[in-house]
């Protein structure tokens, strides 16, 4: 009952606050701006953090060497027209285009390619994650005007498929806004110092609340594929579901989040100026265990867990078949995903061997469970309150604990701060098992709130780190998948979907192109009818 409370009252904050329904939004010159609607990040500065909110930022802000467009993702030369490869796969040389500006109007040339790298990795935050590994900051060079060459310590098959995570940014803009060797960090996370197809006004930047964007017109790709390009996007996040879904269908906003619950769908569908874009994503619902923390030290405790969540009455009947079972955690459409992987089965006489087993050896599986949901993801909370009902029927007490995306990978970084368990997607920021098994599951990427669950194996600790230092495919993928099979029979985690995207949009949005890397969040692919 104080849980339901809560989230009353969180509404009720939530429409006394929203700014869009406080005071109508001024015009712009030629065209009502576009109302994004979905989640920001905490920070704008695009080397600081590694989300989905933060991909909207450096799909629009910023531009990357190469990019990931379409679905399934391509990847497409961008600010790089070219690149060549050593034999042994540690020489990595790189060709800009010629005309890239900055939005100051400044040239981009190798030395702010050289630069991003070296920030990135001197800051060491979770984009470097995918770099730090194999690659020293004096091993970015630029080699000439128009070409950086990056050597890397061991071979890393990845290396290209990460480089879309990499935002250009400028140095000049920057350096006067370095404060105590912060590389500038306090200022780039309330401004822009990018090239992207829209320019940030930081005059009304609010982080995680308001941020304006203003279309650039000389962004090096161009504005000819649109005769009616989108000049202004106010995004205004809206944390409570059915708020968000309801400024959708009044027309206040022109797009949800893509998190949209199956049941608020036919609502949506049924507007005559809403719709829903549906599009095959590489997401995977996961509900987390801190393997650190008694109970989840111990795998009996585990498999209880794993068997007493009820798969298919959350996928077929809540989620209403609009979703894929998952049993393991890399998406059932990427190579090196094992094809005759068995997902553990909803079965809760199991789950009582499992738990008795668990309690015989000491395991304190009576104690309350703490499980952290995001209260602006509709579906978390439905996943605890199935799980937390079927649970109960096992003799575990699991307790629902209301938290934002910021605040729960916040605590990640520790594992004595990591929730109990936490419920969240895996999404794809770039298409390599890296992504998912890769960095979720070799304890070298521990304190990352990716590999959250502190799971701890050598033999997949080796397995992972040979596939990816091999060049040769065939090997990655024979290596991947026993990694992931081994993951699986330890149950460090709960893996439940691979889901289909569902984003609410006003029918004026025209031209909206999902790409699983962004969820369909690239604003220059987009246009407007008023």
């Amino acid at each position: 009952m104080g849980f339901r409370r809560l989230r009353a009252a969180m509404l009720a904050a939530a429409v006394a606050t929203l700014p869009i329904a406080a005071a109508p939004l001024p015009a712009a010159a030629q065209q009502r701006p576009l109302v994004w609607g979905d989640t920001l990040p905490a920070t704008l500065d695009p080397h600081a953090i590694f989300d989905v909110p933060s991909q909207f930022v450096l799909l629009n802000v910023y531009d990357g060497l190469y990019r990931y467009q379409g679905n399934p993702p391509q990847l497409v030369p961008w600010l790089a027209e070219s690149h060549t490869t050593s034999a042994d796969g540690l020489t990595w040389d790189f060709t800009l285009r010629e005309g890239i500006k900055f939005h100051d109007g400044s040239d981009m040339t190798a030395e702010d390619v050289v630069y991003s790298f070296r920030r990135l990795l001197a800051m060491n935050r979770a984009p470097a994650a995918a770099f730090s590994p194999v690659l020293r900051a004096e091993n970015v060079t630029a080699t000439g005007p128009r070409t950086v060459r990056f050597v890397l310590s061991s071979p890393y098959a990845p290396f290209l498929s990460a480089i879309p995570l990499v935002a250009i940014v400028n140095q000049r803009a920057i350096a006067p806004n370095v404060a105590n060797n912060d590389w500038g960090a306090g200022w780039l996370a309330v401004n822009g110092a990018g090239s992207g197809a829209y320019r940030v006004d930081p005059a009304t930047y609010q982080a995680r609340v308001s941020l304006d964007l203003a279309r650039f017109p000389q962004h090096f790709m161009g504005w000819s594929h649109t005769q009616r390009p989108i000049d202004t996007v106010r995004a205004r996040p809206v944390m409570e579901t059915s708020t968000r879904v309801l400024a959708l269908l009044r027309g206040e906003i022109d797009a949800t989040d893509s998190y949209l619950p199956t049941d608020q769908v036919e609502r949506v569908d049924r507007n005559a100026r809403t719709r829903v874009a549906r599009d095959e994503s590489m997401r995977v619902f996961i509900i987390r265990m801190n393997n650190r923390k008694p109970p989840f030290d111990n795998r009996d405790a585990r498999l209880c867990f794993a068997h007493a969540f009820n798969y298919q009455g959350f996928n077929d009947v809540i989620l209403r078949g609009l979703v894929v079972r998952n049993g393991g955690p890399n998406p059932n459409n990427l190579w090196g995903n094992p094809p005759d992987l068995v997902p553990y089965a909803f079965d809760l006489n199991l789950a009582r061997q499992h738990c008795d087993r668990a309690r015989a050896a000491g395991a304190p599986i009576g104690r309350e469970i703490e499980i952290h949901v995001q209260n602006e993801l509709e579906q978390t909370v439905q996943a605890a309150q199935m799980f937390q009902a079927d649970l109960r029927r096992v003799g575990i007490n699991l307790r629902i604990v209301p938290n934002t995306w910021a605040g729960i990978t916040g605590a990640t970084g520790q594992p004595q701060t990591t929730p109990d368990m936490w419920v969240h997607w895996v999404s794809t920021y770039f298409v390599d098992p890296e992504n998912w098994v890769g960095q979720m599951y070799d304890s070298q990427f521990h304190g990352t709130w990716k590999a959250s669950a502190w799971y701890s194996n050598a033999e997949v600790d080796t397995l992972l780190r040979r596939a990816r230092a091999s060049l040769d495919r065939a090997e990655r993928e024979r290596l991947y998948q026993a990694a992931t099979r081994q993951v699986v029979a330890d149950s460090p985690d709960i893996w439940v979907y691979n889901t289909l995207n569902l984003r609410g949009l006003a029918r004026r949005v025209q031209g909206y192109s999902f790409s699983p890397v962004g969820s369909g969040g690239e604003l220059r692919l987009m246009s407007l009818e008023n």
